[in-house]
């Protein structure tokens, strides 16, 4: 059996919050198959973001495993941690230094993660850019001479510059329209098949999901109610969250439209 890229093992995590306790996320379990894409959705407050944040390890988690090839990740990520799994955030304006060029921020992992010869970081970071979509000469441009949808691609080459193998995308299209998000959705799926990348998908918009997502992992106040193929997910969800959660997803076709109702139906007669 193939062991899994990553696996969550009974975890857990408790805020406390004016002198009360707060739980977050609570008694979790689930792995991740190095080559997929597991979507983590569910409303805000499911804990979601907690997960992402815990694999990272901004928050450590209260109880619990995080293991990472099968090795336990320790609560202070090493140098070796933070190449291995990257991050793309929902804000991508936010996540790059508008002090810094875009060739200089793509330059600052090759340097700190020591990628490449020195003499050849500049050549390389064009070439980072040219595999997202942009032009080469983006390398001199701020961060605030670029679009939304150009900056998320700046955002995708930083967490490629790495070499990384497990992306971890926190809403990664929810502040673009609906153009951009469809063709950042296309190139994370070509750079996905092409280089071999893992993918955590964080999202509270299933209707991106079906585009992207092997597997779903369904969220309520922080507990793990469903986790499936995207295609059962969507066509015979058991959870009665997941069917409001898909229920509130917009239709487009007749097909879509009746799928809904029978959905709906299923949730009023559970409830």
């Amino acid at each position: 059996m193939t062991q899994p890229l990553l696996s969550l093992v009974s975890v857990s995590k408790t805020f406390t919050s004016a002198g009360r306790k707060v739980h977050a996320v609570d008694n979790v379990s689930f792995d991740v198959t190095a080559g997929e894409c597991l979507a983590i959705v569910g409303e805000s407050g499911s804990g979601k973001s907690t997960i992402a944040n815990m694999i990272l390890g901004i928050y450590p988690q209260t109880a619990g495993d995080i293991l990472f090839r099968g090795d336990p990740l320790p609560a202070r990520r090493e140098l070796v941690h933070r190449r291995a799994i990257q991050l793309v955030q929902q804000n991508p304006l936010s996540s790059l230094n508008p002090k810094r060029s875009i060739g200089a921020s793509l330059r600052l992992a090759l340097d700190v993660h020591g990628i490449g010869e020195r003499s050849g970081r500049w050549n390389r970071v064009g070439k980072l850019l040219e595999e997202v979509g942009l032009p080469a000469e983006f390398r001199s441009r701020s961060p605030a001479a670029l679009s939304g949808g150009q900056r998320q691609r700046v955002a995708i080459a930083r967490a490629l510059a790495c070499q990384s193998e497990l992306v971890v995308l926190d809403e990664p299209t929810s502040a673009l329209d609906v153009l951009v998000q469809a063709r950042v959705l296309k190139l994370l799926n070509e750079l996905r098949q092409k280089r071999g990348l893992t993918y955590i998908f964080i999202t509270h918009d299933l209707s991106v999901v079906r585009n992207i997502a092997d597997r779903v992992a369904v969220f309520e106040k922080g507990k793990l109610v469903e986790l499936s193929s995207t295609e059962t997910v969507f066509t015979n969800p058991q959870h009665p969250y997941t069917r409001r959660l898909i229920g509130a997803v917009p239709v487009v076709t007749a097909e879509e439209a009746a799928l809904r109702g029978r959905l709906m139906e299923k949730s009023d007669a559970s409830a």
